[in-house]
């Protein structure tokens, strides 16, 4: 695959984004963080943030969780993340791949609920696992 850097994996929620960052080989996904903003509309410290986390981990490429529903069909919060891809690849200059999200919420839960965190805490770290479950399942794809 050639010298290929981190891949950043994203979980676009209205008022968070969860954040993920593969290893330097592409086999694994860890957690990074949770961006936070007040308002669904304000975004430029976001991708700010963002554009800080490409620097620091040396990241070519994105990996956007697309919400489809369940049933396959695309709602408004897909057509919000596609907005906020455009937002990213203008921004970045980068790639940004979407990939089907519909099972990593799910996921994230019962992995919480396996380590014990607590109902109330869940919250606060579901994005990110989200996220890590978004880009693991793009990473395990790239190996198949």
């Amino acid at each position: 695959m050639g010298d290929v850097g981190r891949i950043l994996g994203l979980d676009y929620g209205t008022k968070t984004v969860g954040v993920a960052v593969s290893d330097p080989l592409l086999l694994t996904a860890q957690g990074v963080e949770i961006i936070r903003r007040e308002k669904p509309s304000k975004l430029r410290k976001t991708l700010a943030r963002i554009d800080e986390l490409i620097a620091s981990y040396g990241v070519t490429m994105i990996v956007l969780g697309y919400p489809k529903n369940m049933n396959g069909t695309e709602g408004i919060r897909c057509r919000e993340t596609e907005d906020f891809k455009e937002m990213l690849q203008n921004r970045t200059g980068l790639s940004v791949t979407l990939w089907d999200e519909r099972l990593s919420t799910v996921a994230a839960d019962k992995v919480m609920m396996e380590t014990g965190i607590r109902r109330e805490h869940r919250k606060e770290y579901v994005d990110e696992i989200a996220a890590m479950y978004i880009l693991q399942g793009y990473l395990d794809s790239l190996h198949h």
